[in-house]
């Protein structure tokens, strides 16, 4: 009985379907490779040398491919892009300067440098109020006014700044930081609005603004 042969064309055209399917398999493959492996798209989003190597102009910047995005970005190409947004940081805030003026006549005695109860409870108060401040230095200054001589005012304004920082070190202030100065009868507030007073008594009344004590405080309010 003879033998009847398959036809080539029937054959070639049985191995078209294994060979379609094959390729969408091996197309699969390569796909999944792409989405898998970082370092394609890193081909992918800039060109590389022979030695997988991305290529770089004169400049040194990377060569981007057409293929190329900000998801596709890499540290060493496009840093920028992967920069932490800044903090802004506030600046310190700046000292500031207060100043409080006490009367001397309030503090002390007429004539005299040594604190009165009325002064203490005085000064008891300003110590407590600066508890908030972080204080770089606290600058006391005394004042006298014009009755008797210029040395002898200046002596006497500068005992009783004395006599202030000496209490409020008491108080726990770093003496360290209090600076004393005695001013004598310099820098008067009453100017000359007491010069044509000649009783004693009346003079010294009027003169009572100029016998102060100022207490400047710098720092920081916290």
């Amino acid at each position: 009985m003879k033998k009847m042969s398959t036809p080539k064309t029937l054959i070639g055209m049985a191995f078209i379907p294994m060979l379609l399917s094959g390729a969408i398999v091996a197309q699969a493959a390569m796909q999944s490779g792409v989405d898998q492996d970082p370092s394609l798209n890193k081909i992918e989003a800039y060109a590389v040398d022979d030695r997988g190597i991305v290529s770089r102009n004169t400049t040194g910047l990377c060569w981007r491919t057409g293929y190329w995005t900000p998801a596709m970005a890499i540290p060493e190409c496009d840093p920028e892009l992967f920069k932490k947004p800044e903090i802004a940081v506030a600046p310190p805030p700046a000292p500031v300067a207060k100043k409080v003026t006490f009367s001397a006549d309030a503090l002390f005695d007429f004539d005299k440098a040594t604190l009165k109860p009325e002064g203490i409870r005085s000064l008891d108060e300003f110590s407590s109020g600066i508890q908030t401040v972080t204080y770089e230095r606290i600058h006391v200054e005394g004042h006298a006014d014009r009755i008797g001589s210029d040395d002898y005012n200046h002596r006497l304004s500068h005992r009783r700044a004395e006599a202030v920082k000496a209490y409020l070190a008491s108080k726990g202030i770093d003496p360290a930081k209090i600076s004393v100065e005695g001013k004598g009868e310099v820098n008067p507030v009453t100017g000359n609005t007491c010069n044509h007073i000649k009783n004693s008594k009346e003079l010294k009344q009027c003169l009572a603004p100029d016998r102060r004590v100022d207490i400047e405080t710098i720092g920081i309010q916290q």
